[in-house]
C-alpha cells in the first residue's frame, strides 16, 4: 500500500468525522500518528482505516 501523506498534512477520518481535522505527526510503515482537534493523538493503521486529505471548501 502506498501512503500518500507526509508529516504536516491535514486529514480527516471519514468514519469518525466528529474527531475533527487532524494533522499527521509521523508515519512508520503502515502506522500513521495523527493529532486530531477533538480527540487528541491517535495511531491509525492504514491497512484498516483510510484517511482522507482535508481540503478547504
Amino acid at each position: 500500500m502506498i501512503i500518500d501523506y507526509e508529516p504536516g498534512d491535514k486529514v480527516i477520518n471519514p468514519s469518525k468525522k466528529d474527531w475533527g481535522i487532524g494533522q499527521v505527526q509521523s508515519i512508520i510503515k503502515d502506522k500513521i500518528t495523527v493529532n486530531f482537534e477533538n480527540v487528541g493523538k491517535k495511531v491509525i493503521n492504514s491497512s484498516n482505516i483510510r484517511l482522507e486529505k482535508f481540503r478547504k471548501k
